[in-house]
């Protein structure tokens, strides 16, 4: 399902150099101790400001990090400071135009580069062996910097499937496709076969083209990526290989393999529990591998991940492993010992990984990973398989995402929706994605 994203407002409203306005008492200040030893924790009482988004769950499970963490640091403070996705944006946006910017920011991997380039981000090397790293997969890590600085510690991983409904198609009496060699083209038959089958009642499959995951993994496929290999704020997918995406998704709706666009539009907007995956009206849908346990509990069914098809019957090793989020901190912050203190907390300790099990995606950390997984429930350890099953098609992850390209999810929105009301021919809706997207890359860069 789609995940809306709006850029900053505060790149055109304010600089980011205001004064940070926290509230907190007797702490070191911004460190510029050597790297090997990191920042002075103070011994008087400090209190840090945390931000995240989620939902009721999250919230709770937080919540209790902080009590377990204040329970061991008695001097120190947890603020919390929480709201839903939708709002979230916003309201960081406004305390950072503010100068009252959070000191530990639960952050996402589009707006990672926005807010490090505009001095928003604490380059986490300055904590030195305060908040040790090295128990992250290079590669994993690696998503959290730019140009060398790393600005955010990877909280879980996942990667994106297609969810089989096993209990529908054995009622269809259509057997699970092997997923090690089906393609794209295997898919949208045996899509047209549900729905043929079931007679309109399910269709084979959730429509896709909302957000960028499926995005990535079609360009990946087609040897491109989204953006500049070398960090640039460039588009450089084709629009012919975009044309294509949306070619393929318009042919199968077309041949009824996928709801009808009006059907698909009014789903995409009431969020996972009312999808046609969640509700059992499809056979596949695309996911993200973290909402399998979600997608089960609310279909009742027997859902199983699947590996993303390919064009070539499974050869593509195309897939790869996307942070859930990230740990960051603000640049401002009065108290980077104590930020260094929190974030090991979160990353490395297993007090809080007994707390937290897979509710922000599987550990990033493979230590904890290894630790957590004989803990977690069927579902999640059926997640933990599916991560390692996939290992040999995972490649390095796509170039991060410049500053601006958090509008992508809007953009990529809107022409999908018009090709599939056929406003715009897949051909033309590539050129327009092209050029609207390196419009907001530009725009940010001004």
């Amino acid at each position: 399902m789609r995940r809306t994203t709006t850029a900053p407002r505060w790149l055109l409203l304010t600089s980011v150099g205001a004064a940070t306005m926290l509230t907190l008492t007797a702490c070191a200040g911004p460190t510029e101790a050597p790297a090997a030893t990191g920042p002075t924790l103070s011994d008087e009482p400090v209190t840090l400001s945390f931000t995240w988004w989620g939902n009721d769950v999250r919230h709770g499970i937080t919540e209790e990090l902080i009590a377990a963490f204040e329970a061991e640091h008695e001097n120190i403070t947890i603020e919390p400071q929480y709201t839903d996705w939708a709002g979230y944006w916003d309201k960081l946006a406004t305390t950072v135009a503010a100068g009252d910017a959070p000191d530990i920011i639960q952050m996402d991997e589009k707006q990672l580069s926005t807010y490090a380039a505009n001095g928003v981000l604490l380059d986490l090397g300055t904590l030195g062996d305060q908040l040790p790293t090295g128990d992250f997969p290079e590669a994993v890590l690696g998503t959290g910097a730019l140009d060398g600085t790393q600005y955010g510690i990877p909280v879980g991983i996942n990667s994106y499937t297609y969810m089989a409904n096993v209990d529908v198609l054995e009622s269809l009496g259509i057997e699970l496709p092997d997923d090690e060699t089906w393609s794209w083209d295997d898919l949208n038959e045996i899509a047209e076969e549900v729905t043929a089958a079931s007679g309109g009642a399910v269709v084979g499959s959730q429509s896709w083209g909302f957000e960028d995951g499926g995005l990535n993994n079609w360009l990946r496929q087609h040897g491109e990526s989204l953006y500049a290999e070398d960090g640039s704020p460039e588009v450089t997918a084709s629009a012919k290989t975009l044309a294509a995406w949306w070619q393929n998704l318009l042919d199968v709706t077309e041949a009824g393999g996928t709801p009808d666009p009006s059907a698909t539009i009014e789903r995409e907007s009431a969020g996972l529990a009312e999808s046609f995956t969640a509700t059992n009206q499809s056979a596949f849908g695309p996911w993200w591998s973290n909402q399998v346990a979600a997608l089960r509990e609310a279909s009742g069914q027997n859902l199983e991940p699947l590996m993303v098809p390919t064009p070539d019957e499974g050869e593509s090793a195309a897939a790869y492993y996307k942070p859930s989020m990230f740990w960051s901190a603000s640049a401002k912050t009065e108290c980077p010992a104590e930020v260094a203190l929190f974030l090991d907390f979160l990353s490395n300790s297993e007090e809080a990984a007994d707390l937290l099990l897979a509710e922000r995606g599987v550990p990033a950390n493979e230590k904890i990973r290894e630790y957590i997984t004989p803990k977690l429930d069927e579902v999640n350890q059926e997640v933990v398989d599916f991560l390692d099953e996939i290992a040999p098609r995972v490649g390095d992850a796509p170039p991060a995402t410049p500053p601006g390209g958090g509008a992508i999810e809007t953009i990529i929105d809107q022409h999908t929706q018009r090709v599939l009301f056929g406003e715009l021919s897949p051909a033309d809706a590539a050129e327009s994605f092209i050029a609207e997207l390196q419009q907001a890359l530009d725009d940010a860069a001004i």
